[in-house]
Protein backbone atom coordinates (compact mmCIF):
# COMPACT_ATOMS: atom_id res chain seq x y z
CA UNK A 1 0.00 0.00 0.00
CA UNK A 2 1.58 3.43 -0.93
CA UNK A 3 0.81 6.85 -1.90
CA UNK A 4 -1.90 7.20 1.04
CA UNK A 5 -2.95 10.26 2.28
CA UNK A 6 -5.14 11.59 5.05
CA UNK A 7 -6.51 14.84 4.86
CA UNK A 8 -6.98 16.42 8.09
CA UNK A 9 -6.68 20.27 7.51
CA UNK A 10 -3.24 19.83 6.38
CA UNK A 11 -1.96 16.89 4.30
CA UNK A 12 -0.70 13.63 5.78
CA UNK A 13 1.80 11.15 3.96
CA UNK A 14 3.05 8.18 5.10
CA UNK A 15 2.94 4.48 3.57
CA UNK A 16 2.49 1.90 6.57
CA UNK A 17 3.67 -1.22 4.73
CA UNK A 18 6.08 -3.40 5.63
CA UNK A 19 6.71 -7.05 6.55
CA UNK A 20 6.32 -6.21 10.21
CA UNK A 21 2.31 -5.45 9.81
CA UNK A 22 0.22 -3.02 9.12
CA UNK A 23 0.64 -1.66 13.27
CA UNK A 24 4.49 -2.17 13.11
CA UNK A 25 4.20 -0.42 9.49
CA UNK A 26 2.22 2.58 10.60
CA UNK A 27 3.82 3.35 13.86
CA UNK A 28 7.51 2.88 11.74
CA UNK A 29 5.92 5.77 9.16
CA UNK A 30 4.69 8.31 12.08
CA UNK A 31 8.55 7.74 14.11
CA UNK A 32 9.66 8.90 10.81
CA UNK A 33 7.37 11.43 9.87
CA UNK A 34 8.49 13.48 13.27
CA UNK A 35 12.04 12.55 13.74
CA UNK A 36 12.71 14.22 10.32
CA UNK A 37 10.06 17.18 11.15
CA UNK A 38 7.76 16.38 8.72
CA UNK A 39 5.12 16.48 11.39
CA UNK A 40 6.01 19.41 14.01
CA UNK A 41 5.66 19.65 17.25
CA UNK A 42 2.12 20.10 17.91
CA UNK A 43 0.43 19.04 14.59
CA UNK A 44 -2.85 17.48 15.03
CA UNK A 45 -3.42 14.46 13.79
CA UNK A 46 -6.40 12.88 12.14
CA UNK A 47 -8.71 10.99 14.46
CA UNK A 48 -8.15 7.38 14.22
CA UNK A 49 -11.70 6.95 11.92
CA UNK A 50 -10.55 9.14 9.65
CA UNK A 51 -7.16 7.92 9.17
CA UNK A 52 -7.87 4.22 9.25
CA UNK A 53 -10.92 5.34 6.44
CA UNK A 54 -8.37 6.91 4.89
CA UNK A 55 -5.69 4.27 4.77
CA UNK A 56 -7.83 1.62 4.27
CA UNK A 57 -7.26 -0.90 7.44
CA UNK A 58 -8.97 -1.27 10.62
CA UNK A 59 -9.49 2.11 12.87
CA UNK A 60 -8.35 -0.49 16.31
CA UNK A 61 -4.70 -0.72 14.14
CA UNK A 62 -4.94 2.46 13.93
CA UNK A 63 -5.85 3.16 17.68
CA UNK A 64 -3.32 1.04 19.06
CA UNK A 65 -0.39 2.64 17.02
CA UNK A 66 -1.67 5.83 18.56
CA UNK A 67 -1.71 4.82 22.18
CA UNK A 68 1.73 2.91 21.75
CA UNK A 69 3.21 5.96 20.11
CA UNK A 70 1.96 7.67 23.23
CA UNK A 71 3.67 5.82 25.47
CA UNK A 72 6.59 6.22 24.10
CA UNK A 73 6.25 9.61 23.90
CA UNK A 74 6.10 10.25 20.61
CA UNK A 75 2.40 11.81 20.66
CA UNK A 76 0.31 13.07 23.15
CA UNK A 77 -3.38 12.47 23.62
CA UNK A 78 -5.67 15.01 25.51
CA UNK A 79 -9.78 14.81 26.08
CA UNK A 80 -11.14 17.57 23.32
CA UNK A 81 -7.58 18.90 21.42
CA UNK A 82 -7.17 15.21 19.91
CA UNK A 83 -4.03 13.21 19.45
CA UNK A 84 -0.95 15.54 18.42
CA UNK A 85 3.06 15.45 18.29
CA UNK A 86 4.56 15.85 21.54
CA UNK A 87 6.64 18.60 21.84
CA UNK A 88 9.51 16.59 23.64
CA UNK A 89 9.91 15.01 20.48
CA UNK A 90 10.86 18.51 18.56
CA UNK A 91 14.75 18.19 17.53
CA UNK A 92 17.20 20.06 20.35
CA UNK A 93 18.01 23.37 17.79
CA UNK A 94 21.77 24.28 17.13
CA UNK A 95 23.11 26.75 19.88
CA UNK A 96 21.65 30.45 18.96
CA UNK A 97 24.64 33.10 18.22
CA UNK A 98 24.97 35.90 20.74
CA UNK A 99 23.28 38.71 19.81
CA UNK A 100 25.02 41.17 18.15
CA UNK A 101 25.28 44.67 19.81
CA UNK A 102 25.24 46.43 16.17
CA UNK A 103 24.29 45.59 13.34
CA UNK A 104 25.51 43.24 10.84
CA UNK A 105 27.93 45.15 7.70
CA UNK A 106 25.81 45.91 4.89
CA UNK A 107 22.53 45.92 7.07
CA UNK A 108 21.31 49.44 8.37
CA UNK A 109 19.96 50.17 11.48
CA UNK A 110 17.77 53.28 9.60
CA UNK A 111 16.76 54.03 6.73
CA UNK A 112 15.47 57.61 4.73
CA UNK A 113 14.86 55.60 1.52
CA UNK A 114 12.01 57.35 -0.18
CA UNK A 115 9.20 55.17 -2.00
CA UNK A 116 7.40 53.72 1.43
CA UNK A 117 5.23 55.19 4.40
CA UNK A 118 5.50 54.25 7.58
CA UNK A 119 4.13 50.96 7.70
CA UNK A 120 3.41 50.55 11.17
CA UNK A 121 0.59 53.32 10.95
CA UNK A 122 -1.23 51.12 8.69
CA UNK A 123 -4.84 51.19 10.43
CA UNK A 124 -5.08 47.49 11.23
CA UNK A 125 -8.21 47.64 13.44
CA UNK A 126 -9.81 49.75 10.89
CA UNK A 127 -9.30 47.83 7.89
CA UNK A 128 -10.57 44.78 9.99
CA UNK A 129 -13.68 46.05 10.54
CA UNK A 130 -13.90 46.84 7.02
CA UNK A 131 -12.88 43.66 6.18
CA UNK A 132 -15.47 41.99 8.33
CA UNK A 133 -18.30 44.24 6.49
CA UNK A 134 -17.42 43.44 3.31
CA UNK A 135 -17.16 39.70 3.36
CA UNK A 136 -20.61 39.74 5.40
CA UNK A 137 -22.20 41.43 2.34
CA UNK A 138 -19.66 39.71 -0.72
CA UNK A 139 -22.24 38.41 -2.85
CA UNK A 140 -21.77 34.98 -4.38
CA UNK A 141 -20.03 36.17 -7.72
CA UNK A 142 -17.21 37.64 -5.56
CA UNK A 143 -15.86 34.36 -4.86
CA UNK A 144 -16.10 33.81 -8.80
CA UNK A 145 -12.74 34.87 -11.35
CA UNK A 146 -15.17 38.17 -12.15
CA UNK A 147 -14.50 41.24 -13.83
CA UNK A 148 -10.92 41.73 -15.45
CA UNK A 149 -11.41 45.97 -14.62
CA UNK A 150 -12.02 44.82 -10.76
CA UNK A 151 -14.71 45.05 -8.74
CA UNK A 152 -18.05 47.08 -9.76
CA UNK A 153 -18.37 48.01 -5.82
CA UNK A 154 -14.29 49.42 -5.50
CA UNK A 155 -14.63 50.95 -9.22
CA UNK A 156 -17.97 52.65 -8.00
CA UNK A 157 -15.94 53.87 -4.70
CA UNK A 158 -13.03 55.05 -6.11
CA UNK A 159 -15.02 56.99 -8.79
CA UNK A 160 -16.64 59.30 -6.15
CA UNK A 161 -13.61 59.73 -4.49
CA UNK A 162 -11.00 60.33 -7.25
CA UNK A 163 -13.57 62.88 -8.30
CA UNK A 164 -13.75 65.21 -5.34
CA UNK A 165 -10.28 64.65 -3.86
CA UNK A 166 -8.37 64.95 -6.82
CA UNK A 167 -10.49 66.77 -9.66
CA UNK A 168 -10.48 63.18 -11.54
CA UNK A 169 -13.02 63.52 -14.41
CA UNK A 170 -13.84 59.15 -13.47
CA UNK A 171 -17.05 57.05 -13.82
CA UNK A 172 -16.56 53.20 -12.95
CA UNK A 173 -16.97 52.12 -16.80
CA UNK A 174 -13.41 53.83 -16.64
CA UNK A 175 -11.40 52.53 -14.19
CA UNK A 176 -9.02 49.40 -13.86
CA UNK A 177 -7.82 47.78 -10.77
CA UNK A 178 -4.79 46.39 -11.19
CA UNK A 179 -2.31 45.31 -8.64
CA UNK A 180 -0.57 48.93 -8.17
CA UNK A 181 1.77 51.21 -10.38
CA UNK A 182 3.89 48.95 -11.70
CA UNK A 183 1.47 46.28 -12.66
CA UNK A 184 -0.63 49.60 -14.86
CA UNK A 185 2.03 50.85 -15.96
CA UNK A 186 2.83 47.16 -17.52
CA UNK A 187 -0.53 46.61 -19.01
CA UNK A 188 -0.32 50.48 -20.87
CA UNK A 189 3.42 49.30 -22.20
CA UNK A 190 1.42 46.15 -23.75
CA UNK A 191 -1.30 48.38 -25.11
CA UNK A 192 1.17 50.78 -26.62
CA UNK A 193 3.45 48.30 -28.13
CA UNK A 194 -0.05 46.80 -29.71
CA UNK A 195 -0.77 50.33 -31.28
CA UNK A 196 2.61 50.32 -32.54
CA UNK A 197 3.83 53.41 -30.29
CA UNK A 198 8.02 53.44 -30.61
CA UNK A 199 8.97 55.76 -28.07
CA UNK A 200 6.99 56.95 -24.30
CA UNK A 201 8.97 60.46 -23.07
CA UNK A 202 10.05 60.25 -19.51
CA UNK A 203 11.45 62.75 -17.02
CA UNK A 204 15.17 63.26 -16.82
CA UNK A 205 15.09 62.02 -12.91
CA UNK A 206 12.32 59.22 -12.23
CA UNK A 207 12.00 55.52 -11.60
CA UNK A 208 14.78 53.50 -13.19
CA UNK A 209 11.82 50.57 -12.37
CA UNK A 210 9.58 52.48 -14.36
CA UNK A 211 11.75 53.00 -17.38
CA UNK A 212 13.42 49.24 -17.37
CA UNK A 213 9.61 48.21 -17.90
CA UNK A 214 8.69 50.41 -20.97
CA UNK A 215 12.20 49.08 -22.26
CA UNK A 216 11.36 45.93 -21.62
CA UNK A 217 8.39 46.27 -23.77
CA UNK A 218 9.73 47.31 -26.20
CA UNK A 219 9.28 51.43 -26.33
CA UNK A 220 12.17 53.55 -26.55
CA UNK A 221 12.51 56.22 -23.65
CA UNK A 222 13.95 59.83 -24.70
CA UNK A 223 13.77 62.28 -21.51
CA UNK A 224 12.71 65.26 -21.10
CA UNK A 225 14.63 68.00 -19.13
CA UNK A 226 13.49 69.80 -16.03
CA UNK A 227 13.96 72.76 -13.84
CA UNK A 228 12.20 74.76 -10.74
CA UNK A 229 8.88 74.79 -12.70
CA UNK A 230 9.15 70.88 -13.59
CA UNK A 231 9.15 69.09 -16.71
CA UNK A 232 9.75 70.68 -19.89
CA UNK A 233 7.14 69.53 -21.79
CA UNK A 234 6.97 72.00 -24.35
CA UNK A 235 9.83 69.56 -25.74
CA UNK A 236 7.32 67.45 -26.60
CA UNK A 237 7.23 68.18 -30.19
CA UNK A 238 10.19 68.03 -31.03
CA UNK A 239 9.88 64.22 -30.25
CA UNK A 240 9.08 62.64 -33.56
CA UNK A 241 8.52 59.74 -33.09
CA UNK A 242 7.03 59.82 -29.57
CA UNK A 243 3.43 58.04 -28.89
CA UNK A 244 3.28 59.21 -24.83
CA UNK A 245 5.06 60.72 -21.93
CA UNK A 246 4.97 59.64 -18.54
CA UNK A 247 4.88 62.43 -15.80
CA UNK A 248 4.31 62.82 -12.10
CA UNK A 249 2.39 66.63 -12.42
CA UNK A 250 1.23 67.06 -8.62
CA UNK A 251 4.99 66.64 -7.24
CA UNK A 252 7.49 65.31 -9.61
CA UNK A 253 9.53 62.90 -8.42
CA UNK A 254 12.24 62.96 -6.92
CA UNK A 255 12.80 66.36 -7.25
CA UNK A 256 9.66 67.55 -5.83
CA UNK A 257 8.14 70.36 -7.69
CA UNK A 258 4.35 70.31 -9.18
CA UNK A 259 4.41 70.91 -12.98
CA UNK A 260 3.54 74.36 -13.74
CA UNK A 261 0.27 75.29 -15.17
CA UNK A 262 1.65 76.44 -18.42
CA UNK A 263 3.21 73.02 -19.38
CA UNK A 264 0.76 71.01 -17.84
CA UNK A 265 -1.30 73.26 -20.41
CA UNK A 266 1.54 72.48 -23.30
CA UNK A 267 1.52 68.53 -22.99
CA UNK A 268 -2.54 68.63 -22.99
CA UNK A 269 -2.01 70.71 -26.75
CA UNK A 270 1.13 68.20 -27.42
CA UNK A 271 -1.17 65.03 -26.50
CA UNK A 272 -4.05 66.37 -28.89
CA UNK A 273 -2.11 68.12 -31.67
CA UNK A 274 -0.41 64.44 -32.03
CA UNK A 275 -3.10 61.90 -30.65
CA UNK A 276 0.03 60.77 -28.03
CA UNK A 277 -1.17 60.25 -24.74
CA UNK A 278 -0.09 61.39 -21.19
CA UNK A 279 0.53 58.11 -18.54
CA UNK A 280 0.08 60.59 -15.17
CA UNK A 281 1.72 58.97 -12.01
CA UNK A 282 -0.47 60.91 -8.80
CA UNK A 283 1.46 59.02 -6.76
CA UNK A 284 1.59 61.31 -3.35
CA UNK A 285 -1.28 63.45 -4.81
CA UNK A 286 -3.20 62.95 -1.08
CA UNK A 287 -0.31 64.84 0.61
CA UNK A 288 0.35 68.46 0.71
CA UNK A 289 1.08 70.81 3.50
CA UNK A 290 1.95 74.45 2.51
CA UNK A 291 0.05 74.81 -0.49
CA UNK A 292 -3.40 74.18 -2.13
CA UNK A 293 -4.04 70.95 -3.76
CA UNK A 294 -2.92 70.79 -7.03
CA UNK A 295 -5.56 68.88 -9.39
CA UNK A 296 -5.00 66.23 -11.41
CA UNK A 297 -3.86 66.74 -15.08
CA UNK A 298 -6.35 64.44 -16.32
CA UNK A 299 -9.34 66.66 -15.42
CA UNK A 300 -8.11 69.28 -18.55
CA UNK A 301 -8.65 66.22 -20.81
CA UNK A 302 -10.13 62.65 -19.95
CA UNK A 303 -9.45 61.17 -23.30
CA UNK A 304 -5.91 61.92 -24.21
CA UNK A 305 -4.58 61.30 -20.19
CA UNK A 306 -4.84 58.17 -18.54
CA UNK A 307 -4.70 58.25 -14.68
CA UNK A 308 -2.42 55.91 -12.36
CA UNK A 309 -2.92 55.99 -8.32
CA UNK A 310 -1.95 53.18 -5.60
CA UNK A 311 -2.72 52.60 -2.12
CA UNK A 312 0.98 52.28 -1.95
CA UNK A 313 2.07 55.66 0.00
CA UNK A 314 -1.79 56.19 1.32
CA UNK A 315 -1.86 53.05 3.10
CA UNK A 316 0.76 50.41 2.38
CA UNK A 317 2.77 49.17 -0.58
CA UNK A 318 2.07 45.18 0.61
CA UNK A 319 -2.10 45.51 -0.06
CA UNK A 320 -0.64 45.90 -4.48
CA UNK A 321 -3.86 47.74 -5.25
CA UNK A 322 -3.57 50.38 -7.71
CA UNK A 323 -6.04 51.73 -10.47
CA UNK A 324 -6.28 53.48 -13.35
CA UNK A 325 -8.53 55.81 -15.14
CA UNK A 326 -8.32 55.47 -18.60
CA UNK A 327 -9.89 57.10 -21.56
CA UNK A 328 -13.34 55.92 -23.00
CA UNK A 329 -11.37 54.45 -26.32
CA UNK A 330 -8.77 52.72 -24.38
CA UNK A 331 -10.67 50.76 -21.51
CA UNK A 332 -11.85 47.83 -23.66
CA UNK A 333 -8.29 47.47 -25.14
CA UNK A 334 -6.72 47.30 -21.05
CA UNK A 335 -9.03 45.33 -19.67
CA UNK A 336 -8.82 42.55 -22.17
CA UNK A 337 -4.81 42.72 -21.97
CA UNK A 338 -5.49 42.53 -18.05
CA UNK A 339 -8.03 39.82 -18.60
CA UNK A 340 -5.35 37.75 -20.95
CA UNK A 341 -2.95 37.43 -18.45
CA UNK A 342 -4.30 37.96 -14.34
CA UNK A 343 -7.36 38.55 -12.58
CA UNK A 344 -5.20 40.03 -9.87
CA UNK A 345 -6.04 41.84 -7.31
CA UNK A 346 -8.73 39.85 -4.98
CA UNK A 347 -11.73 40.56 -4.99
CA UNK A 348 -11.99 40.62 -1.27
CA UNK A 349 -9.15 42.93 -0.83
CA UNK A 350 -11.45 44.95 -3.41
CA UNK A 351 -14.10 45.09 -1.48
CA UNK A 352 -12.32 45.76 1.64
CA UNK A 353 -10.94 48.79 -0.20
CA UNK A 354 -14.62 49.63 -0.81
CA UNK A 355 -15.65 49.68 2.65
CA UNK A 356 -12.86 51.27 3.95
CA UNK A 357 -12.88 54.31 1.63
CA UNK A 358 -17.00 54.49 1.99
CA UNK A 359 -17.07 54.43 5.41
CA UNK A 360 -14.97 57.43 5.56
CA UNK A 361 -12.07 55.66 7.06
CA UNK A 362 -9.75 55.97 4.72
CA UNK A 363 -10.41 60.05 4.59
CA UNK A 364 -9.48 59.94 7.96
CA UNK A 365 -6.41 57.99 7.82
CA UNK A 366 -5.31 60.22 5.00
CA UNK A 367 -5.60 63.65 7.32
CA UNK A 368 -3.97 62.26 10.25
CA UNK A 369 -0.65 60.41 8.10
CA UNK A 370 -0.71 63.97 6.71
CA UNK A 371 -0.67 65.42 9.69
CA UNK A 372 1.89 63.37 10.92
CA UNK A 373 4.21 63.54 8.00
CA UNK A 374 4.21 67.54 7.79
CA UNK A 375 5.54 67.13 11.60
CA UNK A 376 8.11 64.97 10.79
CA UNK A 377 8.82 67.16 8.02
CA UNK A 378 8.94 70.60 9.94
CA UNK A 379 11.07 68.61 12.24
CA UNK A 380 13.78 68.01 9.38
CA UNK A 381 13.99 71.40 8.22
CA UNK A 382 14.29 72.58 11.81
CA UNK A 383 17.22 70.63 12.21
CA UNK A 384 18.71 71.22 9.92
CA UNK A 385 18.18 74.81 9.35
CA UNK A 386 19.92 74.60 12.95
CA UNK A 387 22.52 72.56 12.90
CA UNK A 388 23.93 72.66 8.77
CA UNK A 389 22.86 75.50 7.94
CA UNK A 390 24.52 75.22 4.64
CA UNK A 391 21.87 72.41 2.81
CA UNK A 392 19.72 73.59 1.00
CA UNK A 393 16.07 71.62 1.55
CA UNK A 394 13.43 71.57 -1.79
CA UNK A 395 10.12 69.89 -2.90
CA UNK A 396 9.04 69.78 0.45
CA UNK A 397 5.44 71.44 -0.30
CA UNK A 398 4.13 67.83 -0.65
CA UNK A 399 4.67 64.30 -0.36
CA UNK A 400 6.66 62.07 1.87
CA UNK A 401 10.59 62.96 0.87
CA UNK A 402 12.52 65.94 0.83
CA UNK A 403 15.75 66.77 -1.55
CA UNK A 404 18.78 67.97 0.05
CA UNK A 405 21.24 69.49 -2.09
CA UNK A 406 24.76 69.19 -1.35
CA UNK A 407 27.82 70.86 -3.09
CA UNK A 408 30.02 69.40 -5.94
CA UNK A 409 30.79 65.96 -5.81
CA UNK A 410 29.76 65.51 -2.06
CA UNK A 411 26.87 63.11 -3.31
CA UNK A 412 29.06 60.22 -3.14
CA UNK A 413 30.63 60.86 -0.08
CA UNK A 414 27.52 61.77 1.73
CA UNK A 415 26.27 58.15 1.14
CA UNK A 416 29.64 56.26 2.26
CA UNK A 417 29.42 58.70 5.37
CA UNK A 418 25.80 57.91 5.95
CA UNK A 419 26.61 53.81 5.34
CA UNK A 420 29.31 54.28 8.40
CA UNK A 421 26.69 55.70 10.82
CA UNK A 422 24.16 52.85 9.48
CA UNK A 423 22.24 55.01 7.93
CA UNK A 424 20.66 54.03 4.21
CA UNK A 425 20.07 56.97 2.14
CA UNK A 426 19.83 57.43 -1.79
CA UNK A 427 21.33 60.35 -4.00
CA UNK A 428 19.58 62.11 -7.23
CA UNK A 429 22.53 60.33 -9.26
CA UNK A 430 19.76 57.02 -8.40
CA UNK A 431 17.30 58.71 -10.28
CA UNK A 432 18.92 60.17 -13.29
CA UNK A 433 18.44 59.08 -16.82
CA UNK A 434 21.20 57.90 -18.66
CA UNK A 435 21.08 60.72 -21.06
CA UNK A 436 20.18 63.64 -18.32
CA UNK A 437 22.82 66.18 -17.87
CA UNK A 438 24.06 65.55 -14.07
CA UNK A 439 23.67 69.22 -13.22
CA UNK A 440 22.77 68.41 -9.28
CA UNK A 441 23.57 66.50 -6.70
CA UNK A 442 21.70 65.60 -3.84
CA UNK A 443 20.46 63.39 -1.13
CA UNK A 444 16.48 62.29 -1.60
CA UNK A 445 15.17 62.07 1.76
CA UNK A 446 12.11 59.43 2.51
CA UNK A 447 10.97 60.85 6.10
CA UNK A 448 7.80 59.16 5.79
CA UNK A 449 9.91 55.46 5.87
CA UNK A 450 11.15 55.25 9.51
CA UNK A 451 8.38 54.01 12.16
CA UNK A 452 7.82 56.43 15.39
CA UNK A 453 10.22 54.87 16.97
CA UNK A 454 13.02 54.84 14.38
CA UNK A 455 12.26 58.75 13.26
CA UNK A 456 14.49 60.36 15.92
CA UNK A 457 17.76 58.17 15.50
CA UNK A 458 17.50 58.10 11.67
CA UNK A 459 17.31 62.08 11.82
CA UNK A 460 20.23 62.06 14.24
CA UNK A 461 22.35 59.86 12.20
CA UNK A 462 21.65 61.87 9.22
CA UNK A 463 22.77 65.13 11.05
CA UNK A 464 25.98 63.25 11.81
CA UNK A 465 26.72 62.63 8.35
CA UNK A 466 25.84 66.34 6.98
CA UNK A 467 27.54 68.09 10.03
Amino acid sequence: MTDNWATFGADLHIDPTGSTGLRAGLMDALREAVRTGRLAPGTRLPSSRTLAADLGIARNTVADAYAELVAEGWLTARQGSGTRVARRAEPRPPAAAAPRTRPPRGTPAYSLKPGTPDLATFPRAEWMKAARRALSAAPNDAFGYGDPRGRIELRTVLAEYLARARGVYADPDRIIVCSGFVHGLMLLGKVLRRRRVREVAVESYCLGIHTRLLTEAGLRIPCLPLDEHGTLTGELHTLRHAGAVLLTPAHQFPTGVPLHPDRRAAAVDWARSTGGLILEDDYDGEFRYDRQPVGALQGLDPERVVYLGTASKSLAPGLRLGWMVVPRALAAEIAEAKGASDWAPGALDQLTLAEFMASGAYDRHVRSMRLRYRNRRDQLVAALAERAPHIRVSGIAAGLHAVLELPEGGEAEVIRAAAWQGLAVEGLAWYRHPDADPEREALVIGYGTPTDSAWTGALEALLRVLT
